[in-house]
């Protein structure tokens, strides 16, 4: 067949849902598969011409590029290429790119008679989305049925690792000898077992506004740039966003923080939650709820241009910090682990810090160096801390060592706050962890993108702390941590948090 008439074969949904509907009409039974299809193999290529037989007519639907969750680097081949390699098959009817995250609109829209998976989908228990039970669900509405074909499988994931190189060389290194030890299925497992985690989350709420601009040029009679305004969005930041990370994997998740009393921003807040957290504030008189405005250029890879902060970084009021510190004495003990993600604006001071540190329950902090509180915002102002984690930058401005070992340094921390567990994030150099009875592991990065740097921090210690309390070795941790942080520099500022089903397709993807 040649490439002209194959890609007749490409029609949009609602071009499909015309031409399904005049073949219902004409008796004709329909056949639905569905998928990504990043690499077309001869696993698939039996699966729709067994697919063809169950119908007179065959269907396929591809996934858009942007709802493809197997992590960074995926999919391979664009959407197009896609629907085109499999329009090139002559067992195939026609083939579409479909519209929605997952194949249930596309189901109701198409109304198969029959809709075709293969046969690694047949057992719903195993299937870490749920998806084909919703999918199983939608065609029945429709009147159809779900089969399931039986023939050699491949993977595209594995054959693209294996003979593609779709991460980098030391991702590529590190991944082979990590799948000796560690299957997707029991990396997934053990972050299921973080369901029943109670965990408190404490550390200032931050409203991160993206304002997005373009440049039109300088002004003439001033030295500045003139912008454009074009679009703003805004995200819960801050320790809402660790929150989010965290209500993502754990089902109890609670948070304290401190809001300003003049503009809270409390509604904002309060819907950009999940669910699953319950809210502590206390609020600081005389000031707003921290807002950082970013002001970006979004032709130049989200470029930022400036930022302006509103926010008061004084120490609490007295009576504030010690209604803090007697709630938190009253409800410690009710949690499985406690998260600190202390950006030194004003809101951890030495009590609320000595009140953590005197606790029993376990312990994560993540102390931050920024534009605002740069050298005087140490981690070493934390007496004890179970579980570290801090970027590369942090670790030395603690240590007052700019180019000493870093392993040398961890430990010394490890040290000082009796900590068990030190992670140390060093962007595109991976991350270094350590175990005291398991010494080092370093962990690559396991993306070539980043979109945006913002909240990947953040998002890793939110996913590690709770490993950590749960007690999985140090490599697994750091290399959920790295896999968390390749989707979290994929996402625009805290737009969304790392949610479990794409981080499991993402494991799943890497471990293949």
């Amino acid at each position: 067949m040649s490439a002209a008439s194959a890609r007749t074969k490409i029609k949009t949904l609602a071009e499909l849902a015309t031409l399904t509907a005049s073949l219902r009409a004409a008796g004709k039974t329909v056949a639905h598969c569905h998928g990504v299809f990043d690499l077309v193999h001869p696993g698939h290529i039996r699966h729709f011409e067994a697919a063809s037989r169950l119908g007179d007519v065959l269907v396929v639907t591809v996934t858009r590029d942007e709802f493809v969750n197997k992590g960074p680097g995926r999919p391979v081949f664009p959407e197009q290429l896609r629907a085109e390699s499999i329009a090139a098959l002559g067992c195939v009817d026609y083939v579409a790119v479909n519209e929605w995250p997952t194949a249930v609109e596309t189901i109701e829209h198409l109304k198969p008679s029959v809709y075709v998976k293969g046969n690694d989908y047949a057992h719903a228990a195993d299937d870490v989305t749920g998806g084909i039970a919703k999918e199983e669900a939608a065609v029945r509405a429709v009147g159809g049925r779900l089969a399931f074909t039986d023939d050699i499988t491949f993977s595209s994931s594995e054959l693209l690792n294996t003979h593609f190189e779709v991460y980098p060389e030391e991702a590529q290194a590190f991944l082979k000898d990590f799948r000796s030890r560690y299957s997707a299925e029991q990396v997934i497992a053990r972050l299921e077992s973080l369901k029943d985690l109670k965990v408190l989350v404490i550390g200032e709420t931050i409203i991160d506004e993206y304002h997005y601009v373009k440049a039109v040029g300088k002004s003439p009679k001033e030295t500045m740039v003139t912008t454009k305004f074009l679009r703003e969005e805004a995200f819960a930041g801050g320790i809402l966003a660790c929150a989010n990370h965290v209500a993502s994997f754990s089902d109890h998740v609670h948070v304290v923080t401190c809001l300003g009393d003049d503009d809270t921003r409390e509604p904002f807040i309060r819907t950009h939650l999940k669910p699953n957290v319950t809210t502590k504030f206390f609020h600081r008189q005389g000031s707003g709820t921290i807002v950082k405005r970013r002001f970006i250029e979004p032709d130049l890879a989200l470029a930022k241009m400036f930022e302006v902060s509103f926010f008061d970084d004084t120490p609490l009021a007295p009576a504030t910090e010690q209604a803090v510190c007697d709630y938190l004495r009253g409800v410690l003990d009710d949690y499985d682990a406690v998260i600190v993600i202390d950006y030194g604006h004003g809101f951890m001071g030495p009590d609320i810090v000595k009140t953590l540190a005197d606790a029993r329950t376990f312990l994560a902090v993540n102390a931050q160096a920024n534009s605002a509180n740069f050298g005087f915002n140490l981690i070493t102002k934390y007496p004890r801390a179970d579980y570290v984690c801090i970027d590369e930058p942090e670790m030395r401005l603690a240590m007052h060592d700019r180019f000493g070992d870093l392993r040398r340094l961890i430990t010394t921390v490890a040290g000082d706050l009796s900590a068990d567990r030190v992670t140390v994030t060093r962007g595109h150099r991976g991350a270094t962890a350590y175990g005291r009875r398991e010494s080092f592991v370093d962990v690559p990065v396991f993306s070539r993108k980043v979109v945006d740097r913002v909240g990947a921090g953040d998002a890793y210690l939110s996913v590690t702390a709770p490993c950590v309390a749960r007690g999985l070795p140090t490599e697994l941790v750091a290399f959920i941590g790295n896999a968390a942080g390749a989707l979290a520099v994929a996402i625009v500022g805290n737009k969304s948090p790392v949610e479990r089903v794409p981080l499991f397709k993402f494991i799943t993807a890497l471990l293949k």
